[in-house]
């Protein structure tokens, strides 16, 4: 039976070019990168590179980026490394109630230790209203923390409106970004964006790597004891055939976007327009445009989501009902019950992420077999 995949905002696959600027750095350049001699420095030049790619992809310097081992590591150093090195100034962080576990626990470890977390609400869309955000603004704010995208309906934030009020006020604005990466162009300057977190597996590098970016001059406190890797932001010998792969893979992702992009919007468009054509009681969740490119996540009234999931995946189809970090709970996604979806839809709710080997004769073989599905149910 031939894998149709529809997850991609789960993780994708490894691109070739991507793998083969890896596998020197498993058996031949394996050198410690902290190591003097020359296949120690053979790794540090690597690193380099791959530092100087992601910094051409978002518009930083290279010594703003720091590695780490993936999205949720990054979501932490960021909010807690500059919770504590800015805790005289205050305690107080802004963020959504829609945003990745990574954020909203890291944010519930704050505010056992101290903080403050003002969590915003989204409207029926998953967007955030910036004068709610400037009025919940206080003396002692010392960080907004508001995702770029949301990783299950998709919706992208006024990122650009949320720097500026962050700017003005001199508040720290970090924004996670990992579903945003290869299908966003992002310009940390113009977006007035003072931290940013990525994660490799999601623009179709390898799992087990990401990177932080932080602008320069901001205090900042590791959280990790150890040796002095990453400028002594973060301890742990570099995974250097990683960090390789996520170099490159940015850079892939960049170099091919409108291409990539113009094909993921019209294969998404085309699934829902057929839903909606072909499914009665379907709720397209999110922002109708104001979307990732490849996301579409629809509810159908009274069906059991995990029931459809695993009828889809007797057909050869990878889809699922949202965060992959949050699958096996029982609940209703958090994100759906923010945006207000009835517990009707909730439960029922399909997330579709497309990606680069996807075709229109996919798209029809899962819309046909979701209206399949659902008329024998």
């Amino acid at each position: 039976m031939k894998i149709r995949y529809f997850d991609h905002a789960a993780t994708t696959a490894v691109k070739e070019e991507v793998l083969k600027e890896m596998l020197p750095f498993f058996n031949i350049e394996y050198g410690n990168a902290s190591s003097l001699y020359s296949i120690g420095r053979q790794s540090r030049k690597a690193l380099d590179q791959a530092r100087h790619r992601v910094a051409k992809a978002i518009n930083c310097e290279a010594k703003e980026v720091y590695f780490t081992s993936c999205g949720s590591e990054s979501d932490n150093l960021a909010l807690k490394g500059v919770s504590y090195a800015n805790k005289g100034k205050g305690k107080h962080i802004i963020t959504t109630k829609i945003e990745h576990p990574a954020i909203l626990q890291t944010c519930n470890t704050l505010e056992k230790q101290g903080f403050e977390v003002t969590y915003l609400n989204v409207d029926e869309e998953g967007l955030i209203n910036v004068q709610e955000l400037e009025n919940s603004i206080k003396n002692n704010t010392i960080l907004i923390s508001i995702m770029f995208a949301n990783n299950e309906i998709g919706t992208i934030q006024p990122i650009k409106e949320i720097g500026e009020i962050a700017k003005k006020h001199k508040i720290f604005f970090h924004t996670d970004a990992v579903q945003a990466i290869g299908n966003v162009r992002i310009d940390v300057n113009e977006l007035n964006i003072d931290l940013l977190s990525m994660s490799a597996h999601k623009f179709y590098g390898p799992k087990g790597v990401g990177a932080l970016y932080i602008r320069k001059g901001i205090e900042f406190e590791r959280i990790q004891d150890g040796g002095h890797q990453e400028k002594n932001k973060r301890a742990g010998t570099e995974n250097v055939a990683g960090i390789v792969g996520l170099g490159k893979a940015i850079e892939i992702a960049y170099q091919n976007f409108d291409k990539y992009n113009e094909k993921l919007t019209d294969l998404r468009d085309y699934y829902i327009s057929q839903i909606e054509k072909k499914v009665t009681n379907a709720k397209l969740n999110g922002h109708r445009t104001n979307r990732l490119p490849g996301n579409a996540n629809i509810s159908f009234k009274g069906v059991d989501g995990q029931l459809l999931l695993l009828n889809l995946d007797e057909r050869g189809i990878c889809a699922s009902s949202g965060s992959a970090c949050s699958s096996g709970s029982d609940s209703p996604s958090h994100v759906l019950t923010s945006i207000g979806l009835p517990a009707e839809y909730a439960q029922g709710s399909l997330r579709v992420t497309i990606g680069d080997e996807n075709t229109k004769e996919d798209i029809d073989y899962l819309v046909d077999s979701i209206v399949e599905i659902l008329n024998n149910n």
